[in-house]
């Protein structure tokens, strides 16, 4: 999401970038002879991250090697079970492989491409397999399966309108994605704010918002995308009481925007000095984990 974090739960539009990291899902169905169950194994690009073993048709759990990771897969399979009653009803077992072409520390979507993945081969909405879940804005599971940049507005009763935009921004090359190596829980966030915002009226912050989503979605000067950026961030800094990231970084040679839940994940690095400058300022606090715009965006 470029624009509009937090505050597209407020109605807020905002403007969503696909990624090309995927993740991919194989799902292997055998009689169950017996004693049936789930075996879940999940791969990140270099190694085995989650593996756990469910007995059905109550999706118990037998063994795990994250009980935390698990305690959210566990409710998706369970939510799962309730929108298509035809599945682990104990006549058959599972074996469920998924591969990420990204690190899930990495915050870009490991839980919604495992939704729209489930929700694909359930053949369920996936909106629904989330909001009943883990909840959230939606906006990842629209970004799951686009083909290019959209707006995205969360409609009456959570239903998305999504609308494809044509975002090529001629300053392409002055955008970079850079990890800040704090993996943040994008639940937790949104609860954060929502606390601290809850009797607050932000009809004005989220018309800003969406005054500079529509013309960060257009403009081809660089100059006037980073003010824009500049604009969002200081309006979000305001209400998560926090810091913008020039506060953090006031000798950044150009313009920086937070990403996803503030404060881990990615950020966005907007500066005519190439990567081998972003590289070198932030190398020490992100293990050099830098993307470039035309790397990592469909």
């Amino acid at each position: 999401m470029l624009t509009g974090e937090y505050l597209v739960l407020r109605g807020a539009t905002a403007l969503a970038l696909p990624l090309k990291l995927q993740q991919s899902i194989e799902v292997i169905t055998t009689e169950a002879n017996g004693h049936p169950t789930l075996a879940w194994h999940a791969f990140t690009p270099t190694k085995p991250w989650l593996k756990a073993l469910f007995e059905l048709p109550e999706l118990d759990v037998i063994f795990s090697s994250s009980p935390e990771s698990m305690s959210k897969l566990q409710m998706i399979l369970l939510t799962l079970k309730q929108l298509n009653k035809t599945l682990f009803d104990g006549t058959r077992s599972y074996k469920v492989i998924t591969r990420l072409d990204f690190e899930p520390e990495w915050g870009l979507g490991t839980s919604s491409t495992l939704i729209t993945n489930l929700a694909r081969w359930a053949k369920v909405d996936p909106y629904t397999l989330l909001n009943f879940s883990i909840g959230g804005s939606g906006y990842d599971i629209a970004a799951a399966t686009a083909a290019s940049p959209f707006l995205y507005k969360i409609g009456q009763q959570l239903k998305p309108n999504v609308q494809a935009v044509n975002f090529k921004p001629e300053f392409a090359s002055n955008l970079y994605f850079v990890y800040r190596g704090n993996k943040k829980d994008s639940s937790g966030g949104v609860y954060a704010f929502n606390q601290r915002n809850e009797n607050r009226d932000l009809t004005k912050e989220v018309a800003a918002i969406d005054a500079i989503t529509a013309e960060a979605a257009t403009t081809q000067h660089f100059e006037r995308f980073c003010t824009l950026m500049d604009a969002h961030e200081t309006i979000l800094a305001t209400l998560l009481e926090t810091a913008a990231l020039k506060e953090i970084y006031p000798s950044f040679k150009g313009s920086l925007k937070s990403l996803g839940a503030w404060g881990g994940d990615f950020m966005m690095a907007m500066t005519d000095q190439g990567m081998e400058y972003v590289k070198d300022f932030f190398g020490l606090s992100t293990e050099g984990i830098v993307f470039h715009y035309n790397d990592i965006v469909r």
